[in-house]
């Protein structure tokens, strides 16, 4: 992994992501006139800054358009249906982006760590899920993986300010605190995945995060460059004005919000 040591300034970081969010808007708009299907699947280790490159990406756009999905843990019911079901349905239709904040490699990762599978249902998971992505791509939807890495001691930071900051420790849970003890189960079993599943058809993309805003940055980037979009020209509307007519207020009592700023 190599790390960039130049610093970002603030001014730069926040031009470049204002330029690639109106890029984001143009892909937008693309996608629904060309009917695309698309899916983005983002993995990695706890705390890497996944969720922070998903807000970026869902900051300017549509929500009709760029959905999220971050699933809770499966039902009892849905832990006896096929282990793909329940993402399945939540795959695009024409002129949707479906975005996965983790996703089915939740078997390949912390599920293998943690003893919530069988090593029957690991193994054939790996050896179904290439198979299951070129199905995915015959189907005309367009399938990008991201992978984001950050290092352990980049992580042991992140989770001791959501420790500090009571506006983030909503992002702990039981898995993050077992995430430095067990750093060597999971890089082993990200190492298979990557053996596995890191197909010509459906490759993994690894995302430096030590730093936040490059990874951000780097990560909005290129997954511009995977769909070749163009940009549709923009006719301005003309913004019609109410006509001029009498108007007799009806009498009430509004309740306000108190100002108390």
């Amino acid at each position: 992994m190599v790390n960039n040591t130049k610093k970002l300034s603030n001014k730069k970081y926040e031009q470049e992501l204002y330029r690639l969010q109106v890029e984001l808007c143009k892909l937008q708009e693309w996608v629904k006139l060309k009917g695309l299907k698309v899916i983005i699947v983002f993995e990695g280790r706890d705390a890497a800054g996944k969720g922070g490159v998903i807000k970026r990406i869902l900051e300017r756009v549509s929500p009709r358009v760029f959905r999220i999905n971050a699933l809770p843990a499966p039902t009892e019911r849905q832990k006896t249906q096929l282990y793909m079901q329940r993402y399945i349905e939540r795959f695009p239709a024409a002129g949707e982006i479906i975005l996965f904040d983790r996703s089915w490699y939740n078997r390949a990762g912390v599920e293998r760590v943690m003893n919530f599978c069988t090593d029957k249902e690991y193994h054939k998971f790996l050896k179904r899920t290439p198979a299951l992505e070129q199905a995915i791509i015959d189907d005309d939807i367009i399938l990008i993986k991201y992978w984001f890495d950050v290092s352990q001691e980049v992580q042991a930071t992140r989770f001791q300010k959501r420790i500090d900051d009571p506006r983030k420790r909503w992002k702990l849970s039981p898995m993050d605190m077992k995430a430095q003890e067990l750093w060597n189960e999971y890089t082993e079993a990200k190492e298979q995945m990557f053996l596995s599943t890191d197909s010509k058809h459906a490759p993994w993309f690894v995302v430096n995060s030590d730093n936040k805003k490059r990874a951000r940055l780097n990560c909005i980037s290129h997954l511009l460059k995977q769909i070749d979009y163009k940009e549709i020209p923009f006719k301005e509307p003309k913004i019609s004005k109410s006509k001029k007519r009498k108007h007799k207020p009806i009498k009430y009592k509004y309740t306000y919000v108190p100002e108390l700023y």
